[in-house]
């Protein structure tokens, strides 16, 4: 079992060795444990501080590199992508910033060792937090209400970032945001079935301003953006719906409230309200064309969701052709060096070069073929 803890970084160079310094060493039912540091195109020292905390502490330490900064949410889908490659079973994901506790991976990844889950999200308890405004608080509330409402999860703290997800997790998630992934990653393992679940921890002490929060309110039109965007992506018939019922209600009402008029009111009927019929039937239309962009991107959905199946299948081959070639490799370097220390005997020749003897070299013959190949 190998667990890979992935560490987003751009320009981490001070805090990283906070980070690193309490991370695990040996967890019950975990045979390798390897950091992954994504460099997201940093400009300071990050990935020398890495490598020379790995040395001094004797630390397998992997990094990927991005050649100029793409985000969080490309950084972490790199780390996935890499985690992967490098055959982890289990994945964290934590921040660089020394936000969230090393020592709770243990209590992040068991879910996922148990087979109780296919993602764990920690919960902050934002409550507790003395640095959160009271504002900031209220919206991380309201927030994950909504990503709970709308997703069918029950994380009760949707932005968090110090995750755990299993191997099967990590192979089903396509971050397509550019912003953030937790909000889409909770979307996606939600509709498509993933078991999540949450423990809670406590937060370290604040190092530094957040680099993803720019303003509450930034934040908060940028996370309802996103939301509105990933429901309307994975539920396309609901969301169009909900856009398009105030139309359908606004355009009835006028239409019963002209037609009722003309049954109370024979005599003179309707006329004087032609105006109101008019903005009736617009709205309508209008809702019936959002209907119908919302029946064609259901449609697209679906052919999405068969996309995102032949992906899957591809990164498992991509995976499963790795493992083979490593295979290959390493049995024939232990072909050759078998032959090169094993000497076998000569068949006697009849003066012409031609063996005489019945013997045959079947595994010497073996031996060069796939030496060759």
């Amino acid at each position: 079992m190998k667990l890979v803890i992935q560490i987003p970084c751009y320009n981490e160079e001070e805090y990283l060795p906070l980070t690193l310094a309490n991370m695990p060493r040996h967890i019950e039912g975990v045979d390798e444990i390897l950091i992954l540091i994504i460099d997201d195109g940093s400009s300071d020292r990050t990935v020398e501080v890495a490598r020379e905390w790995s040395r001094q502490n004797d630390f397998p330490l992997t990094i990927a590199h991005h050649t100029r900064n793409r985000g969080l949410a490309a950084a972490f889908q790199t780390g996935l992508n890499t985690a992967l490659a490098l055959d982890a079973d289990i994945i964290v994901n934590t921040d660089a910033d020394n936000q969230y506790p090393s020592e709770d991976i243990p209590a992040l990844v068991y879910p996922v060792l148990t087979k109780q889950a296919d993602m764990v999200v920690a919960d902050r308890q934002t409550d507790l937090i003395d640095h959160f405004s009271p504002t900031k608080k209220l919206f991380q509330r309201w927030g994950s209400l909504v990503v709970r409402i709308f997703s069918g999860s029950k994380v009760p703290d949707a932005p968090s970032g110090f995750r755990a997800f299993s191997r099967e997790a990590a192979l089903n998630l396509n971050v397509v945001t550019r912003y953030t992934y937790t909000i889409e990653t909770i979307f996606q393992a939600s509709k498509k079935n993933l078991a999540i679940t949450s423990i809670p921890i406590i937060t370290n002490p604040k190092t530094r301003e957040s680099k993803l929060v720019k303003g509450i309110w930034n934040y908060v039109k940028r996370m309802a953006a996103t939301i509105v965007r990933i429901y309307a992506m994975h539920e396309p018939l609901k969301a169009f719906f909900y856009f398009s019922l105030p139309f359908f209600i606004v355009g009835g009402f006028g239409v019963g409230r002209f037609l009722l008029l003309a049954i109370l009111e024979p005599r003179t009927g309707p006329v004087g309200h032609i105006q109101s019929l008019v903005l009736s039937g617009t709205a309508l239309s209008v809702a019936t064309i959002i209907m119908l962009v919302g029946l064609v991107a259901d449609l697209i959905s679906n052919n999405r969701r068969l996309i995102e199946d032949a992906l899957l299948r591809v990164k498992k081959m991509e995976l499963e052709i790795g493992k083979q070639r490593e295979r290959e490799v390493q049995i024939i370097e232990e072909l050759r060096a078998l032959r090169s220390d094993l000497t076998l005997p000569r068949r006697p020749s009849n003066g012409n070069g031609k063996h005489t003897s019945p013997y045959a070299y079947a595994e010497e013959a073996a031996l060069e073929k796939t030496a060759l190949d």
